[in-house]
């Protein structure tokens, strides 16, 4: 086994850890949803671009703001040589002076007025809004939503900014129904920016506690994230439901890829692996049931953990990076996991930054995000194949469980088993054949049975019928002789001569 294992690691899957690092260098792990940087270098680079194209914007804006102040100069040179066409410019001035003041009219409906007074203040954590269409949230909200809040509350009460802390967080998420129509990169922005600023004033507040300043987003994100599921998962406004589906209908395509194409070193006929198989596949499927980035986050730590168990195991010996890896993209694609891509970005776009940058659950994440990248761009030559096995695999023609010529591709460390397995599909199929034939002779000695009765039963009647009077008259001289014949009683008993005469009775005189 650990002979299959080594020559396996020579051609198997390889990826270099710092491939998982942030691009910039910054130490923190990447993503390639972020094109190979981390949240924190993708965001200022973002804020850069985002930067860049507001100055293009504007010397655009001034330019054409020049062209038309030098183009309305020529008109009013034009206007003054030319007296007679003054009525018709002042009632062009009059016209674009009625239109601006329309748009300011219209624009003062979305002003909120200075005289408005201000929300009386319930009681320490009111978890009623106003009533306004954001409330529309807390009247929709689902039961999760119900418990997450009243989690929240009891996790906040012993703070003394816990108060602050609830309103903030209730507020941006009732502001967040207004953004519904935004683009996915926006409201994580949004999102991103609010976990931020919150985390620079809490570590502000709670100076040399780290640790509890994360356990504060953690319960911060949880309370959001459920509350803002159904806006933000897979909104409408991007093509993440059409990447599921792709990712799908590749995983199905590629049913045929064996554990020995990957180079796994997983050994599944020892239980203990088969079952930390099973686990892991369990938990990579059930990362779609919860709504909580960071809950996500787990199920995929406890399949990654689950994967190292199997590896260990089956090599008896500590897995490593290299082992790992391969084995994750043989649970996905035996896994299939719904909506894989969603959960993605969804974890990306939404889940704390830190969480992401560091850590085990980062560690994990940034592979499950290598081996979906690895499945949609798998090929021939990553599985050690031609490219037209490949496509004769990917199209159905072919299938490696089916027997094939032997050639240089033979003396393969998986070609024995595969042999051994093909020689008992064979000898099951020989069985199944012979079944048929079994069967088939069953009925047709039932059937035979059958006839041979029928046929039996109508040679009886035949004769039955055949001689019926002779049967009547010998059954009624049988019944004549047996009541002519005398009883026992009747008959003369010629012994009775034999015997002394009957005892007479005597009179006696007294």
């Amino acid at each position: 086994m650990n002979l299959k294992f080594s020559l396996f690691q020579r051609r198997g899957i390889h990826l270099d850890q710092s491939e998982l690092l942030c691009k910039k260098g910054c130490g923190f792990y990447g993503n390639t949803a972020w094109q190979g940087l981390c949240s924190k270098c993708w965001r200022e680079e973002n804020q850069r671009e985002k930067q860049k194209q507001i100055q293009e914007d504007w010397a655009l804006a001034e330019r054409l703001q020049r062209e038309e102040e030098e183009a309305y100069a020529n008109r009013q040179q034009r206007t003054q040589s030319q007296p007679s066409i003054t009525p018709f410019s002042k009632f062009e001035e009059r016209k674009t002076k009625e239109k601006s003041s329309k748009v300011n009219t219209v624009t003062k409906f979305f002003i909120p007025s200075a005289k408005t007074p201000p929300k009386k203040d319930g009681g320490p954590f009111d978890t009623q809004s106003s009533p306004s269409p954001s409330s529309s949230v807390g009247r929709h909200s689902s039961v999760d939503s119900d418990h997450a809040t009243r989690e929240f509350i009891d996790f906040l009460k012993p703070l003394k900014s816990g108060r602050e802390i609830f309103k903030q967080c209730r507020a941006f998420t009732e502001s967040m129904v207004y953004k519904r129509d935004m683009g996915a990169d926006e409201l994580s922005e949004c999102v991103q920016d609010f976990y931020q600023n919150l985390s620079e004033r809490l570590q502000t507040q709670f100076k040399g506690s780290s640790d509890h300043v994360e356990n504060i987003m953690d319960e911060v994100e949880k309370y959001m994230m459920t509350r803002l599921y159904k806006e933000v998962f897979c909104p409408e406004t991007t093509d993440d439901e059409k990447k599921d589906l792709a990712i799908q209908k590749r995983i199905r395509a590629l049913h045929w890829v064996t554990i020995e194409m990957l180079c796994v070193p997983v050994d599944e006929e020892i239980p203990e692996v088969s079952d930390s198989v099973v686990k892991a596949i369990t938990d990579v499927i059930e990362m779609d049931s919860k709504r909580v980035p960071k809950d996500k986050l787990a199920c995929i730590t406890r399949c990654s953990k689950h994967i190292f168990n199997a590896i260990k195991v089956s090599k008896k010996e500590a897995a490593s990076a290299d082992d790992f890896l391969p084995t994750l993209i043989y649970i996905v694609l035996k896994a299939n996991p719904p909506r894989l891509q969603s959960n993605i970005q969804y974890i990306t776009r939404f889940c704390n930054p830190s969480r992401l940058m560091t850590g085990e659950d980062g560690y994990y994440f940034t592979n499950l995000c290598c081996a979906v990248a690895f499945i949609e761009k798998l090929d021939g030559q990553s599985l050690n194949l031609s490219s037209e096995e490949f496509e004769l695999y990917m199209s159905g023609q072919a299938s490696p469980h089916w027997p094939q010529a032997t050639g240089a591709s033979s003396c393969s460390p998986g070609n024995t088993a595969l042999s051994q397995v093909h020689k008992r599909l064979d000898l099951l199929t020989g069985l199944g054949e012979r079944q048929e034939r079994v069967m088939e002779k069953a009925r047709q000695l039932e059937s035979d049975l059958i006839d041979w009765t029928d046929e039996v039963e109508q040679k009886v009647q035949t004769v039955l019928e055949s001689f019926p009077p002779e049967t009547e008259k010998a059954s009624a001289t049988t019944a004549g002789e047996t009541s002519a014949a005398p009883s026992a009683i009747d008959s003369e008993n010629v012994e009775n001569e034999l015997l002394p005469p009957p005892l007479q009775p005597q009179v006696f005189a007294g």
